[in-house]
């Protein structure tokens, strides 16, 4: 089974925005630059198109080693045979998460989306791999964000890997590397970027500093 490592660069990928560049292509170019896990996170697409899309990102990051994560249905991940899935808190009530270990299976990756403390803590004991935790900073994505004040304090309540997520870009995410954050999630700050391959590297860079101070 995979395990998530800590200091990893997590990339969700949406064909919206990606300035026209398919899921495949911003994968390409975010492998090169050394991505460590791709997450297909398509809300305005058919169940058709985003298992094709998966099946060929799947084969991708395998060649790559790269992990590849799907987001909302395990059973759409499963179909995929992604690495794993990735639960928002308005999927776990379609599918708990009990549900969703038996549907993709007891080697695969579970992460689960939180947006307060008190949602980490009633995460943390259950049947996942890693949470995200966000959005820290404002995004056009969620029409609110939470800041860096709880940083420190997740990191004491539970001991699964978090990822830091939401508005994320190489200007602010020495913030949250400063406060002991070591997973950054990010959509935007690399799908839109004019070089998806340097805006990887950036970021990889900046964990890579922290890790090494």
């Amino acid at each position: 089974m995979k395990k998530i490592k800590d200091h990893s660069l997590y990339l969700i990928i949406s064909e919206e925005y990606g300035r026209g560049r398919s899921a495949l292509e911003i994968a390409k170019s975010a492998i090169a630059g050394g991505i460590d896990i791709i997450q297909l996170r398509e809300k305005k697409k058919s169940e058709e198109e985003i298992l094709k899309t998966g099946k060929e990102l799947l084969a991708l990051c395998k060649k790559n080693k790269v992990t590849f994560i799907m987001n909302d249905d395990p059973y759409l991940a499963k179909k995929a045979g992604a690495d794993g899935v990735h639960m928002g808190e308005e999927d776990v009530k379609k599918h708990p998460l009990a549900e969703t270990r038996r549907i993709i299976g007891s080697d695969k990756i579970i992460g689960l989306s939180t947006h307060s403390i008190k949602k980490v803590k009633e995460a943390s004991p259950g049947d996942i791999d890693y949470i995200a935790f966000g959005p820290i900073f404002p995004t056009t994505i969620k029409d609110y964000s939470i800041g860096t004040k709880d940083i420190k304090k997740v990191l004491e309540i539970t001991e699964k890997p978090i990822f830091f997520i939401g508005g994320i870009d190489i200007s602010n995410i020495g913030e949250i590397l400063k406060l002991g954050g070591k997973n950054i999630a990010v959509i935007r700050g690399i799908s839109q970027a004019d070089d998806i391959t340097e805006a990887t590297k950036k970021f990889k860079e900046k964990i890579y500093q922290r890790r090494k101070g």
